[in-house]
């Protein structure tokens, strides 16, 4: 019988000040606490972890308003999640079934697309949409990276977990149906990155492509109906019919902080070894953790208008469990058959030492080499830590002029967080974004 056993959460531990940090949406003082972290002896993201490196840096810096910083390091987290993996389709056997946390982490498919979403909204914040856009369609073309995603996860077959199974028969191992293993993966589409490229493409008067996307967008919630699961929100159909002499205010709210992974120990049987010591198992494999947001509604008020609550428009802890399920069942194919490696190798040379002197020493022999090896396997637990878990956008329709917002945050009825924007400049003609941060 396959059962968690533990769940290891020390190696968390090192990111408490960041952590500290952006629960109170300090932004600044976290990229401080990450600066410091790499100062010391042992830096909180070491030599083969640069990719979550830069992305959790650059996100904190956009969070905090560092918009060009922002741009850069998450430009060379996207640079090395390309050349991780270049490096990945030219690696041999050996390699392929090697211990992940041996490696460069190369980045989760999660990261690679929203990281351009930031990016993106780094450069409206610049005031150049161009370049806004630029990174969109890096998501977005025929060629782009949802479509790629798309065919990557084509032809998983209806469960990714039985397919690991059959790989696993095929070779003579049976395997503990009730390990974990992954499910077949459901998204191909993001409906945040199509929002943002319809009010792009409509900031740059291409109604047409506008119109595409906005189909895209509705094509997002159709077929991903595990992901979204909730009504498409109004506020997004009402951003294409703006009355005349009026401008929209557009609002787009990131709030809590996506799951993360954690260490989780597993047992399970492997009855067909001679030394009854390696009959039980052990994988270690990352399970995810949430971190659930307290924010249960947002409200904005608008100066001299109605308020209005903000609509959910992407549930990105979702898409991140989701898209995580196709590396998910590979990594336990080869955490399986790196196991069972091990396990044999210990079990003949166990036997060869009890040839010669005896069936205790062969099972102390056997119970040492189990002891090591189950030592230095560990769940390759690293990932960017301070994506947001959800994604609300909202809007009105206004004069032409300058306004004064607030927005509130609500718990179970109760205002827990407040923001104020003065001099919030509304124009015709333009695109009208406000970005709110809480990730409380």
């Amino acid at each position: 019988m396959g059962f968690l056993i533990s769940s290891c959460a020390a190696k968390s531990a090192v990111y408490k000040n960041i952590d500290q940090a952006v629960y109170q949406n300090e932004f600044e003082m976290g990229i401080d606490a990450i600066k410091k972290g790499q100062e010391s002896k042992k830096p909180i993201y070491p030599e083969k972890n640069a990719v979550s490196l830069f992305l959790d840096k650059g996100l904190l810096e956009h969070y905090a308003g560092k918009n060009s910083d922002s741009s850069k390091d998450l430009q060379e987290a996207e640079r090395l999640i390309a050349e991780a993996y270049t490096k990945s389709v030219t690696a041999d056997v050996a390699s392929y079934i090697a211990n992940d946390n041996t490696k460069e982490y190369p980045g989760e498919d999660f990261e690679d697309i929203y990281l351009n979403v930031f990016n993106a909204l780094n450069y409206y914040r610049a005031d150049d949409i161009e370049g806004a856009l630029v990174e969109i369609r890096r998501l977005t073309e025929s060629g782009g990276k949802l479509n790629m995603l798309n065919r990557k996860y084509e032809g998983t077959g209806p469960n990714a977990g039985e397919y690991m199974l059959g790989q696993l028969k095929k070779i003579g191992l049976s395997v503990n149906p009730q390990l974990p293993q992954g499910n077949s993966v459901k998204f191909s589409n993001s409906a945040l990155a199509r929002y943002l490229s319809v009010l792009f493409y409509l900031n740059k008067g291409k109604s047409d492509d506008a119109r595409i996307e906005f189909e895209q967008l509705h094509a997002a919630f159709a077929a991903n109906p595990n992901i979204y699961s909730y009504p498409f929100p109004k506020s997004a159909e009402d951003i294409q019919t703006v009355p005349d002499g009026k401008a929209r205010l557009n609002i787009i709210s990131f709030t809590g902080l996506s799951p993360v992974k954690e260490e989780g120990t597993y047992r399970s049987l492997f009855p067909f070894f001679r030394n009854p010591v390696l009959w039980v198992s052990e994988f270690k494999l990352p399970r995810f953790v949430q971190r659930p947001s307290r924010i249960d509604r947002i409200e904005v008020a608008v100066e001299g208008e109605d308020s209005f609550n903000l609509e959910l428009l992407e549930d990105m802890g979702a898409v991140i469990k989701e898209t995580y399920n196709a590396r998910f069942g590979n990594l336990f194919f080869k955490t399986h058959i790196r196991i069972l490696l091990k396990y044999a190798a210990i079990d003949i040379a166990a036997a060869k030492v009890g040839e010669k002197n005896g069936d205790l020493t062969a099972v102390l022999s056997a119970i040492a080499g189990k002891t090591a090896a189950d030592a230095i396997e560990s769940a390759d637990i690293r990932m960017s830590r301070y994506f947001p878990d959800k994604a609300y956008i909202g809007g009105i329709n206004l004069d032409p002029g300058t306004y004064a917002l607030t927005v509130l945050y609500y718990s179970k009825g109760n205002v827990i967080a407040r923001e104020e924007y003065r001099d919030v400049r509304v124009r015709t003609d333009t695109l009208n974004l406000v970005e709110t941060i809480n990730l409380k």
